[in-house]
């Protein structure tokens, strides 16, 4: 079994982490490579997962990830740094499954002309205008929906939905369903100019199209990570074809993390 271990965190924790977490999976018999790996270990938080999701996602069908948190647990990482004698364990008996989630994909059509890039999220894509107000045709397949006006379009997955989409008014999604969010970032809504003014979820089988109404420069966002700033046309949303699958370890529910992180102790 191939294996990549990921941090980018600093600090000396975070480093002793992952020589020990390298030297135990060496001493089992597991191959240590950066290259082709069959599963992907992330060694910080959501963050670092985010991070190594988008260094491996060209091969994201061929791999599974698994992530050891040193702080606060995340949504994305199952596992405590005190446990890597049972992680090992756990890779070498090989008594393991998987779980998968959906992605998002972003077709974007360019203004200068006719050249497409595809973009795959595993939180959210978001799109903006700086300084001025994005003014766009909202398409549902291929419907009129609205014309927003307003600072920008968040598109989440479920499990991005505890993201940035939740500090935008968005629902919170459990991530065993096939949908996707389109939510607002402060739309214009008066006398004049009226939007949906809420988020709105979308199944599996629907594709939005954002069509511009204005040549100006776009701030296109992947996962919180500023992709490009260029004039587009449009752009069409969609659940990815593909999935991210992550070794199946969790003993916290998913209701579980969003109490934790959210609300805390019941008084």
């Amino acid at each position: 079994m191939k294996i990549a271990v990921c941090s980018y965190d600093a600090n000396h924790n975070t480093k002793s982490i992952d020589q020990k977490l390298k030297d135990k999976l060496i001493n089992a018999g597991m191959i240590l490579d950066n290259y082709h790996p069959d599963i992907v270990i992330s060694i910080g938080g959501d963050g670092t997962l985010l991070s190594a999701f988008h260094k491996y996602k060209e091969r994201i069908n061929d791999i599974k990830f698994l992530g050891i948190h040193t702080g606060h647990l995340g949504f994305y990482t199952d596992w405590r740094s005190e446990n890597i004698n049972e992680l090992v364990d756990y890779l070498v008996n090989n008594d393991v499954s998987d779980i998968s989630y959906p992605l998002v994909s972003a077709n974007v059509t360019y203004a200068e002309g006719q050249k497409k890039d595809n973009f795959l999220a595993l939180n959210e894509i978001s799109i903006k205008k700086e300084n001025k107000t994005l003014i766009c045709d909202v398409y549902i397949n291929g419907e009129l929906f609205e014309r927003f006006r307003g600072d920008g379009l968040c598109i989440s997955t479920p499990t991005g939905s505890t993201g940035y989409n939740k500090s935008l008014g968005g629902a919170v999604i459990s991530p065993t369903l096939d949908v996707f969010q389109l939510a607002e970032i402060a739309s214009i809504n008066n006398q004049v100019y009226r939007t949906l003014g809420a988020s709105i979820i979308l199944d599996k089988l629907t594709q939005v199209k954002i069509s511009m109404l204005s040549p100006d420069s776009i701030s296109f966002n992947s996962d919180q990570q500023l992709i490009f700033e260029k004039p587009i046309s449009q752009v069409s949303f969609s659940l990815s074809d593909k999935r991210i699958h992550f070794l199946d370890y969790s003993k916290d529910s998913f209701i579980s993390r969003v109490k934790n992180s959210f609300i805390g102790k019941i008084q």
